[in-house]
């Protein structure tokens, strides 16, 4: 076994490393809510950062839970919980997912689901929060690159309604898709399959791109229910880059960089490719661990 780093170790050991002790430059955003978590202001400049702990989302849960977690966590929570509340009161869907993973467990590996915590569905508030901040600021000086998402084609939500009565899931037909999500405990098997199959209402998602003024067609997000930008993971996602200098230069109502100008057009296409190359990988890593378990049960019945 060995590491293999995402980017060489100058830079993830180094000058875009978290690790303690080091000073590192960042994308900085300033964002003030009011008492309801509405925005009030943004600010977005560059900065130097120091990493303070090394955390995870199990530790963070139980730090919360336990009542011994310091301000910045506590806030995750209370800042999360609010921002739930406008995602519903605006429309926006968040669908808590299990994730299917490969655990090692006595010497062996096996599948495994694992459901998300609610300390991570406060902190994707957090990076939701900071998107539609990015979306509006591009937006409003002209130039951009968003996070789009059209409305569910005629017949998806019908679809679903099928599959629940098939996975004997409640649906009533008063009650709406966005309803029936927030209900759904990704613990239960038959929910985390029906959750699983909501992410086909999420297949044309895409980056869009525009420039000197002329605003797209398509401007939000559906999921979300407002304009998005991916500007969060500027290390592990190439979009987000491009998206912080644009909007660093809006923010300084200063021109976008020429590089970045120079590169826009050619975004959408590149991020396709790489999300289908990862899936790909993703894909045939769990189809090698299910044919490793299967092996032994060729011609069972």
């Amino acid at each position: 076994d060995e590491k293999v780093p995402l980017h060489p170790t100058r830079l993830s050991e180094g000058t875009a490393s978290l690790l303690p002790d080091q000073t590192c430059p960042a994308v900085l955003w300033t964002i003030d809510l009011d008492a309801d978590g509405r925005t009030e202001s943004v600010d977005v400049r560059r900065a130097l950062v120091r990493s303070r702990a090394k955390l995870d989302y199990a530790h963070v849960q139980k730090s919360i839970d336990d009542g011994t977690a310091e301000e910045p966590l506590a806030l995750l929570k209370e800042i999360g919980t609010l921002r739930e509340r406008l995602e519903v009161e605006r429309g926006g869907i968040s669908l808590n997912v299990p994730e299917q993973e490969i655990v090692e467990k006595d010497g062996t590996y096996e599948l495994g689901y694992r459901a998300p915590l609610l300390a991570y569905a406060w902190n994707a508030q957090i990076s939701l929060l900071t998107g539609m901040a990015a979306a509006d600021l591009m937006l409003a000086h002209g130039t951009g690159v968003l996070r789009t998402l059209p409305a569910a084609p005629d017949g998806a939500v019908g679809r679903l309604r099928r599959t629940a009565r098939a996975l004997h899931i409640d649906w009533p037909h008063h009650v709406s898709y966005a309803q029936l999500v927030r209900s759904l405990d990704p613990h239960l098997p038959r929910h985390a399959a029906f959750l699983q199959e909501c992410t086909t209402l999420l297949r044309g998602a895409g980056y869009t791109v525009f420039r000197g003024g002329a605003l797209p067609d398509v401007t939000s997000h559906a999921a979300v229910a407002a304009p998005y930008a991916h500007c969060t993971a500027p290390l592990r996602r190439l979009v987000d880059r491009y998206a912080s200098e644009l909007c660093l230069a809006a923010a300084a109502d200063e021109p976008p960089p020429d590089w970045v100008l120079t590169a826009l057009d050619s975004l959408p296409k590149e991020m396709a490719e790489g999300s289908r190359r990862a899936g790909t990988v993703e894909r045939e890593c769990v189809d090698i661990v299910e044919a490793a378990l299967l092996k032994d049960r060729v011609g069972d019945i």
